[in-house]
């Protein structure tokens, strides 16, 4: 197969695409600038997409043996990620910039112009096995539970993952960096990335008053409608959050307070104790199926709120259009905007049955 190996520069993507070379494949490599002014990414081990990401990447695919090029995606990433980021907590949601990255540049993006160009499929360093199961794409965990990154690829496509290679859902980290030392590759040790990369500071609420300026509203106890504060702005806040309210005056008995809603257009930032946070139904919109085939009739299954977050017991079925998911306990820190990602428990491992953006609880 002709296979277009996309390269971050780091050592994941680096040693996928020597899978890929040494599978036989017809291995093209290819870094995607994904900012006008790419040397401000990057602080340690935070941000990604610099010029020493791109000379890493190229070093990897001179090693290998493989053409290498460097395509300037800057534009469509500031347009579908960036700004869509922005938009989406100046409206008092909690996004996923790295499904949305994902979804709209690696899988839609660069897919199509990879097929395009003739090549069958994409590789990436992304932790998450494939299979087919009756001529049908099936998604599943990878078995590196720890990096499992099913959770940010559920929204894809059954056409996008019918030309997607994860050579890496099989193994664990700890291979992975060895097999990198072991073939000479220099990105071995390279820390891994993390956080939100075009924010590398790791200053969210910074990084978005910035874009947003100053949007004066109060936060308001839930409970007694009592005014406790005054802030700079929802897209500062997100549900669940405890640390960083700005509230003076403690809660009765000295309890906890916890962000528990946000409403942008009064700018009114809801707060009250963790027992408040428990959601037991989550309705979903847009919801995609990555095999292809939608929810019939009430599915028992397992659900996925956050990247990093656990899993909870859950029934899951489509109401006119939306997926309305009801955990067996309730659970916390539920926030629109996330994603709400389903799993079916399988021996092989647990199977993607589909995706929705959160956009109310109950």
């Amino acid at each position: 197969m002709r296979v277009l190996a996309a390269m971050s520069g780091g050592v994941d993507s680096a040693v996928a695409a020597a899978r890929a070379v040494a599978a036989g494949h017809d291995v093209v490599g290819v870094h995607l600038a994904l900012s006008a002014k790419p040397g401000t990414l990057r602080t340690g081990s935070r941000g990604c997409c610099t010029v020493e990401d791109a000379h890493d990447a190229r070093r990897v695919a001179d090693l290998l043996g493989i053409p290498f090029y460097v395509w300037d995606f800057a534009e469509r990433f500031t347009e579908d990620v960036v700004e869509d980021f922005v938009a989406e907590y100046a409206a008092g949601r909690t996004p996923n910039p790295c499904l949305k990255c994902n979804e709209r540049i690696k899988f839609e993006a660069l897919l199509d112009k990879a097929i395009a160009l003739g090549f069958d499929a994409v590789c990436t360093g992304h932790y998450a096995r494939l299979a087919t199961v009756d001529g049908r794409p099936e998604l599943r965990r990878a078995a590196d539970l720890d990096k499992d990154q099913s959770y940010v690829l559920a929204s894809l496509t059954p056409h996008q993952l019918a030309h997607a290679m994860f050579p890496l859902g099989d193994s664990v980290k700890a291979a992975v960096r060895a097999e990198a030392t072991e073939r000479g590759l220099a990105v071995a040790e390279k820390p891994d990335s993390y956080d939100i990369c075009f924010i590398p500071d790791g200053d969210t609420r910074a990084f978005l008053t910035g874009k947003l300026g100053a949007r004066p509203g109060t936060l308001v106890d839930d409970e007694t409608g009592a005014v406790l504060g005054v802030h700079a702005g929802v897209h500062g806040f997100t549900v669940g959050q405890r640390h960083g309210l700005g509230i003076d005056a403690p809660a009765p008995g000295g309890r906890p307070r916890y962000v528990l809603a946000l409403e942008p257009v009064q700018g009114t930032v809801r707060v009250g104790p963790a027992e408040r946070l428990a959601v037991r139904e989550i309705v979903g919109t847009g919801p995609t199926w990555p095999s292809g085939e939608p929810l019939t009739g009430t599915v028992d299954c397992v659900a996925q709120i956050r990247a990093h977050g656990g899993t909870t017991a859950a029934t899951a079925s489509l109401v006119d259009g939306e997926l309305l998911v009801r955990p067996a306990e309730g659970v916390r820190g539920v926030a629109p905007g996330q994603a709400v990602v389903l799993y079916r428990r399988d021996p092989a491992g647990d199977v993607v049955l589909g995706s929705a953006t959160i956009s109310r609880t109950r």
